[in-house]
């Protein structure tokens, strides 16, 4: 009976107690120790890293199999151009939308607090180059109703991608806000966690006036760009040289280093070189062969691809025979950069404008110069003959310039691979080949389809998307190559 009075005077005791402690509840269980916000700077190193990191991954397993740089041996659904059933990559959805999330908190940030307002300028920059991947790769996306989940709108209508590019607020328009931005900021923070630039602010102008420079052509089948364009050629103030390239350089070690460099070598040995990187490598005597792939174990000192798309169930592949990816994406990965946009990119874009007449300058000259700064980039010494060799001198022995320099630009891609495959669907060179088992009736996509997620999560706005791309299809061109 003692023992029983004892525990109701407890349980009474308890009970009086509760009102206070649920009074400081929140007080309480809430750990001191842990962060509730993020500085600037670790957002803008985490974005530009991980974006970076993220997308040369992408690049190296998914990106260089649209751009037929690489073949997948097995679990090669994506090669054969099943884009709905990604294995090792080929979802870069959700790696865009997440950088997309966190760089727009920077951007709040740094409109919100006068002392973050030197981040503006980086963040409208960085919003505009993932937009444009995105939407590149996908058309139409939710953009302009996107991340705004605590303001309640979770399922996001679709912007066209005609206004992601040239509506207020788009790619184009943020470019030039973001080059304002920078242009006007007299405060006295330091550009801090700035992994591209190591917080040199006029170097992110010139990142985006190539960035712009990209955008711009790519919707030149759409849009009248010649007075634009020829105002950034004017003014000058774009990439001109490879210590201006916007890209970070790898480490060896962990955690900066490049991905498949630590990959299992069963994992790395599943790409291998295309017969497309074949033929135009050593069709053009080219010396970047030996940086970008291996020669062959069967026979040393040559290189040899296969066909993308191989059915690995009926087809007996010995890797001694083919030439494996270069020691610059493994053993010395270190010498390998993720990249953003480049000089070398910079020079074939404007040799495109000017060989079409859209801006007043040479051609050739910008092309031998995009050639040169390629060259440099990868580390591979131009040999004195290259530039006016058969295939190579610009206009020569029956050469479409136009295909010169596509192909060229694709040869210095290879880390940034979706471009290759996207500039492809937009001008129809490098000229890529039918895959060898093709699940997609012999077609080369012309987009990737939204992920399943999309249909689950947003079904409506989805549909509507859908509706406008023939069901999600992957054969459905986006707006600039309609």
């Amino acid at each position: 009976m003692k023992r029983k009075l004892t525990s109701i005077l407890l349980l009474s005791a308890l009970v009086g107690f509760l009102p206070g402690c649920t009074d400081r509840f929140e007080e309480i269980n809430t750990n001191p120790n842990a962060p509730v916000d993020v500085q600037p700077s670790l957002l803008l190193r985490k974005i530009v890293f991980d974006y970076g990191e993220q997308m040369s991954y992408e690049s190296f397993v998914a990106g260089n199999l649209l751009g037929q740089y690489f073949t997948a041996i097995d679990f090669n659904l994506f090669d054969r151009h099943s884009l709905s059933e990604p294995q090792y990559g080929g979802n870069p959805w959700p790696i865009m939308y997440s950088n997309l999330r966190d760089n727009e908190i920077l951007l709040q940030k740094a409109r919100s607090n006068a002392a973050f307002g030197v981040y503006e300028g980086p963040a409208l920059i960085l919003k505009a180059y993932i937009a444009a991947m995105l939407t590149d790769l996908y058309g139409d996306v939710p953009y302009s109703q996107a991340l705004q989940g605590k303001a309640g709108v979770i399922t996001p209508a679709y912007d066209s991608q005609e206004s992601i590019y040239t509506a207020p607020g788009g790619i184009l328009d943020n470019l030039d806000k973001g080059i304002a931005s920078i242009n006007n900021y007299k405060g006295p923070t330091a550009l801090e966690g700035d992994v591209l630039y190591g917080g040199n602010r006029s170097k992110w102008i010139l990142f985006a006036n190539s960035l712009k420079i990209k955008c711009l052509m790519r919707i030149s089948g759409k849009v009248n760009v010649q007075a634009a364009l020829q105002k950034i050629v004017t003014e000058g103030n774009y990439i001109k040289a490879n210590a201006d390239n916007a890209a970070f350089r790898f480490s060896l070690a962990q955690p900066n280093n490049f991905r498949m460099a630590t990959a299992r070598i069963g994992d790395f040995n599943l790409f291998i070189m295309s017969k497309t990187s074949e033929e135009l490598l050593t069709g053009l005597s080219d010396p970047r062969i030996a940086t970008y792939f291996r020669p062959t174990a069967a026979k040393p000192g040559t290189y040899k691809g296969l066909l993308n798309g191989p059915d690995a169930s009926k087809l007996s592949i010995s890797l001694a025979d083919y030439s494996l990816t270069g020691t610059i994406f493994r053993e010395n990965s270190d010498r390998l950069s993720a990249n953003f946009i480049t000089a070398g990119e910079t020079s074939f874009w404007l040799a495109e404008a000017a060989q079409r007449g859209l801006v007043s300058a040479s051609a050739k000259t910008l092309y031998e110069q995009g050639i040169t700064q390629s060259f440099d980039y990868w580390g591979t010494a131009l040999p004195g003959s290259y530039l006016t060799s058969t295939k190579v001198a610009y206009g020569q022995n029956a050469q479409n310039p136009l295909e010169q320099i596509l192909t060229q630009k694709w040869l210095g891609n290879i880390n940034n691979a979706y471009e290759g495959w996207t500039e492809y669907r937009r001008t129809g060179f490098p000229r890529l080949k039918t895959v060898s088992a093709s699940l997609n009736n012999g077609l080369i996509p012309k987009r990737m389809p939204y992920p399943a997620t999309e249909s689950a999560l947003n079904a409506v706005q989805y549909q509507i998307a859908a509706d406008n791309t023939q069901n999600n299809s992957i054969n459905a061109p986006v707006w600039w190559a309609r």
